[in-house]
């Protein structure tokens, strides 16, 4: 396990590296940062005054070492547009995002895998037909869209539900039903198709004919499989939710890191920007190490494999 662990963590850490190196060389691929950064019409002193306040007139190893320097001490540099540090701005977002992507995930993983673990026992049941029309509905509709259709009908016409902003609980209703459909789907077809599996296997004939119920079948038995196959995709998911949720944090107005990025990006605002995409990557990889050791500790041979 101990070789399992240090080897998936070695693993992040170079992840987490090679998006540093990609993040601080695509703002020097497109061209002069000075030229993206500061107004179309600052004259050649004004960008020469910038470049020398920003460090880039400095060797590029010099301007990366200084960067990875920072970073580690989780300093993004100060933002153009905010005019304060960017880790302040970010630390003072990302929980509207972790609030919207967890609502999301929550939402979908309690009415997929009931739906799913049903339909899946009871091929051909109305549960079943549910869940298959569920999980293609959750495929096939794209999110913006379903964002705009929610908006139209419960906000606008039924003013159920507010139109953008995070200022009640009823707020966060609509953009984490549009950003947690298609995880439901998704969630909805792998619980059906693991149940669909597992229930012909041998011991599940067995506890069938020793006369144990279909509850305790389902609870025991099938439940406790079908979890492999969800943790393993949870993490995948949850990760999703946190990125896939920048379109629907825009049409909201979200006050979440997605529209922060955006806001960013319009105003050329590149500390901020790459201080994003670092955040956002860091969560992500560190997700998808944390699913790993989950799925390490709950299924033995892939600890011993590994």
């Amino acid at each position: 396990m101990q070789r399992y662990l240090i080897s998936r963590v070695i693993q992040s850490i170079f992840l987490l590296g090679g998006v540093l190196v990609v993040v601080f060389f695509m703002i020097r691929l497109t061209g002069d940062p000075a030229s993206l950064m500061v107004s179309r019409n600052a004259s050649e002193e004004m960008r020469e005054a910038f470049r020398e306040k920003m460090g880039f007139n400095r060797p590029l190893y010099v301007q990366f070492s200084d960067y990875l320097y920072g970073v580690l001490q989780g300093d993004f540099g100060n933002s153009l547009h905010f005019k304060q540090p960017a880790r302040e701005i970010i630390l003072e977002r990302l929980p509207a995002t972790f609030q919207l992507a967890t609502i999301a995930l929550l939402g979908a993983v309690i009415i997929a895998v009931p739906i799913g673990i049903i339909g899946g026992s009871n091929p051909g049941s109305f549960v079943d037909s549910l869940g298959r029309a569920l999980g293609l509905l959750g495929q096939t509709i794209p999110n913006f869209w379903l964002a705009l259709i929610l908006i139209l009908v419960f906000a606008v016409n039924l003013r159920w539900f507010p139109t953008f902003g995070r200022d009640s609980y009823l707020s966060v209703v609509l953009p984490a039903i549009a950003l947690g459909l298609g995880s439901m789907g998704q969630l909805v077809r792998l619980t059906r198709s693991a149940v669909l599996e597992i229930r012909n296997d041998d011991y599940i004939r067995t506890a069938k004919s020793k006369g144990i119920s279909q509850l305790k079948i389902g609870l025991r038995h099938i439940a406790r499989n079908t979890s492999l196959v969800l943790i393993s995709v949870i993490g995948v998911i949850y990760s999703y939710l946190l990125g896939g949720s920048i379109y629907i944090e825009i049409i909201f107005s979200w006050p979440g890191l997605g529209s922060l990025l955006e806001q960013a990006i319009k105003s050329r605002d590149f500390p901020l920007v790459m201080g994003i995409t670092i955040t956002f990557s860091f969560f992500v990889i560190f997700i998808n190490l944390l699913t790993d050791i989950a799925y390490a500790f709950i299924d033995p041979r892939i600890r011993y494999g590994g």
